[in-house]
C-alpha cells in the first residue's frame, strides 16, 4: 500500500492561544477556541498532546536498542548509522531502503514493543486528561491518530482510567511505515470510526507531519506548540493557529458542559491519574 501525495501548503498567518493576534482583521484565523467550539470530534496525536511517550525511556536510546538489533538481523549498516536518534525516523528510514519486507517487519515490531514499555511511564500531559474527560461530558467525539503503536496508546489511556477514548478509536501505526504522518492513513480511518465529516473535526497536533497529514484531508488544526521552535516549525508548514497550553482548550470544553447542565455542581474530569 502506497503513501498519499500531500499537497503543498502555505506558510500563513498564526494565532496564538485562545485569541485572534492584535489588529487581526475578520479574515484572519479562527483561535482554537473556536476550532474547538465548532468541531463534532476531536483527533489527537498522541505523543506530544496527550503525553511525553519516552519521559522514562529515553528515544535516543530506544534508537540505539533498535540499531543493534537490527544491525544483528542484517539491516544495512549505513540506513542506522544514519537515524540513530529517533525510533521513528529510523524505521522510516529502514523500510526505504529495505521495503516491506521482513527487516522492515521486524523494525516495527521491535519498536512496538519499545514504546509499549515506555508507555508505562509516560508522563500525561498538563491538561490533558481533564481535557479528555471533559470533551466526553461536553459530547465530542474523539479519536487518537498518531505514528505511534496503538498498543502503546492503549496502555497509557488504561493506566489512567480513560473510560473515553476506546480502542477503536485509537488509529496508529500500521505495519505499512509508508503510511505514517504526514499520509492522512490514520485521520481518514478515524473520520470513518467516529462517523465525521472532515470539516466538522479538528485535528490537534504537535508536529509539521500533523499539520500537513489534517491539511491534506481538510481537517481543521490545532497546533500544540510548547516553544517557539516547535511554533515555528508548524508555521512553516502552514499552522494558522497554536496554543502553548491545553488550559485554554480544556476551559472552552467545560464551559459546554456547564452550559450543556447547569447546576450540576464542579465538573469531574472523567480519568485518573
Amino acid at each position: 500500500m502506497h503513501g498519499t501525495t500531500i499537497p503543498p501548503t502555505g506558510a500563513a498567518k498564526r494565532t496564538d492561544d485562545m485569541t485572534a493576534e492584535p489588529g487581526a482583521m475578520p479574515a484572519e484565523a479562527p483561535g482554537a477556541a473556536a476550532l474547538l467550539s465548532a468541531a463534532e470530534c476531536v483527533l489527537f496525536d498522541f505523543d506530544g498532546p496527550l503525553c511525553r511517550l519516552f519521559a522514562a525511556r529515553p528515544a535516543a536510546g530506544v534508537a540505539a536498542r533498535l540499531a543493534e538489533e537490527l544491525r544483528a538481523s542484517g539491516c544495512d549498516p549505513e540506513v542506522l548509522a544514519s537515524r540513530t536518534d529517533d525510533p521513528l525516523a529510523l524505521l522510516q528510514e529502514v523500510a526505504k531502503h529495505h521495503g516491506d519486507g521482513p527487516v522492515t517487519a521486524h523494525a516495527e515490531q521491535l519498536l512496538t514493543a519499545e514504546e509499549a514499555e515506555a508507555a508505562a511511564g509516560a508522563t500525561p500531559t498538563e491538561h490533558a486528561l481533564e481535557l479528555i474527560g471533559a470533551l466526553g461530558s461536553g459530547g465530542w467525539k474523539q479519536a487518537v491518530t498518531t505514528n505511534n503503536s496503538p498498543v502503546a496508546v492503549a496502555r497509557f489511556l488504561r493506566r489512567h482510567e480513560s473510560s473515553v477514548l476506546v480502542a477503536e478509536h485509537i488509529h496508529g501505526r500500521t505495519s505499512d511505515p509508508a503510511l505514517l504522518k504526514p499520509d492522512p492513513h490514520c485521520l481518514v480511518r478515524a473520520l470513518e470510526s467516529t462517523g465525521t465529516v472532515a470539516a466538522a473535526a479538528v485535528m490537534i497536533g504537535d508536529s509539521p507531519a500533523d499539520c500537513l497529514a489534517a491539511t491534506a484531508v481538510g481537517v481543521p488544526f490545532i497546533g500544540y506548540a510548547v516553544n517557539e521552535r516547535k511554533r515555528r516549525a508548524l508555521e512553516d508548514v502552514g499552522a494558522r493557529c497554536s496554543v502553548r497550553s491545553l488550559r485554554g482548550l480544556l476551559e472552552t470544553a467545560r464551559q459546554r458542559v456547564r452550559s450543556r447542565e447547569p447546576g450540576e455542581g464542579p465538573l469531574t474530569a472523567g480519568v485518573h491519574g
